[in-house]
């Protein structure tokens, strides 16, 4: 920036974004100092290096009040874990069934696991099939990220969100504002207490896997 730019001559533009042309770096530094502006080198491997224009100091407190909205607008996808085993039983499956219709539609991905135990281990099969079956089932809120994989004892499978981070936690947002109306502008519920019952933790993204085909038991 301004003096301390050690080339004979730049390819200038002007604060607007108009090209000047190649001038000698004295010439360049006139004009700024003219312009009451810096001269600051923006492409330093162009052969001549190409140089602007600027009010340096503006173009750093622009460009740090950008990153910071960026920052604050962006949505961090998370994923849960449910883990079923694969005999479960009826209410189980559907009080589990919940839970992750609950996370996709916060806009979070769900790691599902089938956890075998014992003589499950060779029925494989069995958890392929629960698996599927919730994938069906909450086709409306998600897709099948990652296809059922075997991971050891457990069988893995990931479910993304339709909805993006962003657009699920406004639609959230709406529908609280409006029980609040509803009940006379009294808080939303705690819905700490939700997640504790959840029984679910975070997991670290899980690589996709190419699509499965059906397991078979021997």
């Amino acid at each position: 920036m301004n003096d301390r730019i050690r080339v004979p001559e730049v390819r200038l533009v002007g604060p607007n974004g108009e090209q000047v042309g190649i001038v000698p770096i004295a010439k360049a530094l006139d004009l700024a100092r003219e312009s009451d502006l810096d001269l600051v080198e923006v492409a330093p491997t162009a052969r001549p290096p190409v140089a602007k224009l600027m009010d340096y100091g503006k173009f750093k407190y622009e460009s740090a009040m950008k990153a910071r909205e960026a920052r604050r607008n962006q949505a961090h996808t998370i994923i849960k874990e449910i883990k079923l085993r694969p005999k479960i039983d009826p209410h189980d499956y559907e009080t589990k069934k919940g839970h992750v219709v609950r996370f996709l539609k916060g806009g979070d991905k769900v790691k599902v696991t089938i956890m075998f135990r014992g003589r499950e281990q060779s029925r494989p099969e069995l958890g392929f099939r629960l698996l599927q079956r919730l994938a069906q089932d909450v086709s409306e809120l998600g897709f099948v990220e990652s296809n059922a994989k075997q991971d050891g004892r457990n069988m893995i499978m990931v479910i993304g969100p339709h909805k993006k981070k962003a657009e699920a936690k406004a639609e959230q947002a709406e529908a609280r504002a409006q029980r609040n109306a509803a009940r006379g502008e009294r808080p939303a519920e705690d819905e700490a207490g939700l997640e504790a019952e959840a029984e679910v933790e975070e997991a670290a993204p899980v690589d996709e896997a190419p699509p499965a085909e059906e397991p078979r038991s021997e």
